[in-house]
């Protein structure tokens, strides 16, 4: 569904909302914001219309898709992905550091799902564990789970660890499914205004902004700024 409504421009460049329609499936908690900033960081550098507006190229989406890959499922600083990405600008094709020998070029296979035992392996949780964050709507109640899956069932037991348990985050949840409404019915009302139909890039950019908005406010309350 994402690929479809993210249908390239003319001259085969995406904007930044069709970018998060194409990558926000592997990796939901790109936003806006985040691809902003690693263009400031200099990993990435996209086009720009004469008018200013960032727009990516097809090799653009998959330098983004190693980069969030390598700081996802490797957990590498941007400084050392800085290297990798410089080693592939000069046409070499370099081992992640600090990983099994595996070659940048082969994190850009495919992706598998997971099932619920191979999930459970890649992330040392136990059966019940996984059962009490499907309970809790946190994952989804399926046979077989997305790669991101592996990143979000480590982060509920680092947060379980620590006295946060997946019955805790429940609110997060609801919280969630307030938020898709409040977009479906702002990219409605903007969809009928401007006479033109609401995509999914529309919602997934209007989901990146209140990311951004929640992500500011949350680390403000827990800095006590």
């Amino acid at each position: 569904m994402a690929g479809a409504a993210a249908r390239p421009l003319s001259n085969g460049l995406l904007s930044i909302g069709q970018v998060l329609a194409r990558l926000q499936d592997d990796f939901s908690d790109l936003s806006p914001s985040k691809l902003r900033f690693l263009e400031e960081q200099g990993l990435v550098t996209p086009e720009r219309t004469k008018s200013g507006y960032r727009k990516f190229s097809q090799a653009h989406i998959e330098r983004l898709r190693l980069i969030l890959t390598l700081q996802r499922d490797h957990y590498l600083p941007l400084k050392v992905i800085a290297e990798v990405l410089d080693e592939l600008d000069q046409g070499r094709d370099p081992i992640i550091p600090g990983a099994a020998p595996r070659s940048a070029s082969s994190i850009l296979a495919p992706k598998r799902v997971l099932s619920s035992d191979e999930l459970c392996r890649s992330t040392g949780a136990s059966v019940r564990f996984l059962g009490e964050a499907i309970a809790a709507g946190l994952l989804p109640a399926a046979e077989v789970f997305p790669h991101d899956a592996v990143a979000q069932l480590t982060a509920l037991l680092r947060l379980a660890e620590r006295g946060i348990t997946p019955r805790h985050l429940r609110s997060l949840r609801v919280a969630a499914e307030r938020e898709a409404e409040l977009i479906t019915h702002a990219v409605s009302t903007r969809g009928l205004k401007s006479g033109t139909p609401a995509g999914a890039e529309d919602a997934l950019e209007f989901a990146g902004y209140l990311d951004t908005v929640r992500s500011g406010v949350l680390r403000r309350r827990v800095s006590g700024a």
